[in-house]
């Protein structure tokens, strides 16, 4: 097989034995890949390792290994860490968002479909989580990543009769899209959301991009602004899945708790306080 060198970042690991391990990657040129690093914590007498002694989750690296899309994994040759994210990990949000990034390239994106833009992004993401800018750093390539999946939300034009929606809103995840005061009897599956949430997500995706494709001139905004868009999105992507979301009651705060995997949609989820709310700002 033939050996082949990329530019990536580690979307998942599975300690496998006491020195090997089993990795998700998600390389630049060639998507995402399995592969088990046999004896990647093992060490020489003098300290040396192809590996840089394991790989942890959202390391960046340059990384050697056999490119076989016909099998379900190869052998990871070597890796050198180019950024192991300091500045991102003494920050527990922080991590926990690039956890959550992670999660979602994994679950979004498939084997061997390289999107070189995506990762670029990924990577400027993950260094921005280091920095005060991180909410509106995650919430801008969260948007991306469901717009290059190909499961962007409609969060604009009411689901059942097309009309803009400009005040109280609610949003079904079983359709993707937002609907109306006036619709929302006729949707099982509504979530309430404040009119201030549905403008901060469409505007950001009307920012203006550089040429790397990257918004500008983002707004600054906080986790009480960005958790109910995160818990909206979440719930989405779960209906797309059909699975529940590990990362979520981490990302997502109060609203979601531990139980948010459990909560129902409709009008009983309205009874329990599932209410994508923002707060005056």
């Amino acid at each position: 097989m033939a050996l082949v060198h990329d530019r990536c970042i580690c979307l998942r690991k599975v300690e496998y034995s006491e020195t090997s391990q089993i990795l998700t990657l998600f390389g630049r040129a060639h998507g995402r890949v399995q592969l088990i690093a046999k004896g990647a914590h093992r060490r020489t007498k003098v300290g040396a390792s192809k590996f840089d002694g394991g790989v942890d989750l959202v390391d960046l690296g340059e990384a050697v290994f056999s490119h076989a899309p016909e099998r379900d994994m190869s052998p990871l040759c070597e890796w050198h860490q180019i950024d192991g994210h300091l500045e991102l990990r003494r920050n527990l949000r922080s991590v926990y968002l690039a956890l959550y990034a992670g999660e979602l390239v994994n679950l979004l994106i498939e084997d061997h479909d390289p999107h070189p833009d995506l990762f670029d992004r990924l990577e400027q993401t993950l260094a921005e989580l280091g920095t005060p800018r991180l909410e509106e750093a995650f919430l801008a390539f969260e948007l991306d990543l469901l717009r290059e999946a190909g499961f962007p939300p409609e969060l604009s034009a009411c689901v059942e009769c097309g009309s803009i929606v400009d005040g109280r809103a609610y949003f079904s995840a079983e359709r993707g899209a937002v609907v109306c005061q006036s619709c929302e009897q006729v949707v099982f599956d509504r979530m309430e959301v404040d009119a201030r949430v549905l403008r901060i997500a469409r505007g950001f995706r009307t920012l203006q991009r550089d040429g790397r494709g990257t918004p500008q001139r983002m707004p600054r905004l906080t986790r009480h602004q960005t958790d109910p868009i995160n818990l909206l999105l979440a719930r989405h992507v779960e209906q797309r899945l059909g699975r529940r979301l590990r990362m979520v009651p981490y990302v997502a705060g109060a609203r979601a708790g531990t139980g948010a995997g459990t909560r129902p949609f409709g009008p009983a989820a309205k009874q329990q306080g599932n209410l994508v709310q923002a707060p005056r700002v």
